[in-house]
């Protein structure tokens, strides 16, 4: 009777382990990006193209003009300075993972990606007409998506797609954290409604999720979870972090449309824009959870030796 050699154990081991991560995985991420689009579309057409939307987004952006003072002045210097901070802060960590770590195909494919969201976001707010007229008294000129919120969301994913799974959760929450600070300064000084918000979220996701399952795909062996020990960075209170700021944003605005509701016929004060304030929230804190729940399915796992 003979034995197999132990020298061919490991081999066989590594071979398993070399399964790059995001194998098989693929259709996840399709229909995460058709999701995007569909509900870009979805964004656009309601809130621009129907009365009922416009009036909802344009009673956001009015009732904004009562937040003033100093929350006003300080979300002006936040946005005047917001190009400078998201550039500055994907450069530093994106420079810092490619020059430490070699992640050179990981970092072209997500500036590229990140250069190519603000790029389709410019296009379509050219490529749009201007807002019809629905009997609702409104700027007529097309501002959706967000410029300054797709700068903010682009940088802040394409600093989620150069880290390490270990990191990718609190990316994720510091980074969705400052992409939706960005929306929610647009609407408080009046630059854009909360649907522009929401649209540059969606872009973003289009452009940055094909671009995530590059990242998996070639950086196969860098984008390994530890299953031997949780780091501080990958601890479930992150994703706790931005599941509970969606939940609470969903309160607010369902107070905030019963208050619409009972008060039907009478001038809402700042309803609207609380609704609106609380559908960013939801929609930056949902792609946050989202993505990191699929950026951590599609991580190969570390074997255990």
């Amino acid at each position: 009777m003979s034995f197999p050699k132990t020298s061919r154990m490991p081999a066989t081991r590594g071979t398993a382990s070399r399964r790059w991560a995001g194998a098989g995985m693929g259709f996840l991420f399709v229909v995460s990006t058709l999701a995007c689009m569909v509900a870009f579309v979805a964004t656009y057409y309601f809130f621009v193209r129907t009365t009922t939307g416009q009036y909802i987004d344009e009673s956001a952006l009015v009732e904004a003009a009562t937040i003033n003072g100093p929350t006003e002045r300080a979300t002006t210097q936040f946005l005047d300075w917001l190009p400078v901070i998201s550039v500055a802060i994907a450069a530093v960590v994106v420079l810092f993972v490619t020059i430490m770590r070699r992640r050179w195909k990981s970092a072209g494919i997500a500036v590229a990606a990140c250069v190519a969201a603000n790029l389709a976001t410019q296009l379509l707010k050219d490529w749009f007409p201007n807002r019809p007229f629905r009997g609702v008294q409104t700027i007529e000129l097309n501002s959706l998506p967000s410029g300054h919120t797709t700068l903010a969301a682009s940088a802040a994913a394409a600093v989620f797609l150069v880290v390490s799974p270990r990191w990718r959760p609190l990316a994720g929450f510091l980074g969705g954290t400052f992409a939706v600070a960005a929306g929610v300064s647009t609407l408080i000084n009046q630059w854009h409604r909360p649907a522009d918000v929401v649209a540059a979220f969606l872009v973003v996701g289009a452009v940055m999720l094909p671009a995530g399952w590059l990242v998996l795909r070639t950086g196969k062996r860098w984008n390994v979870q530890d299953g031997r020990g949780e780091h501080w960075a990958s601890s479930r209170v992150w994703l706790s972090l931005s599941t509970l700021a969606g939940v609470v944003a969903a309160a607010v605005a369902v107070y905030s449309l019963i208050g619409i509701a009972s008060d039907f016929g009478q001038e809402s004060t700042t309803n609207y824009f609380w609704a609106g304030v609380s559908l960013i929230v939801i929609t930056g804190y949902l792609a946050t959870v989202a993505a990191t729940w699929l950026f951590g399915l599609n991580a190969r796992r570390r074997q255990s030796p």
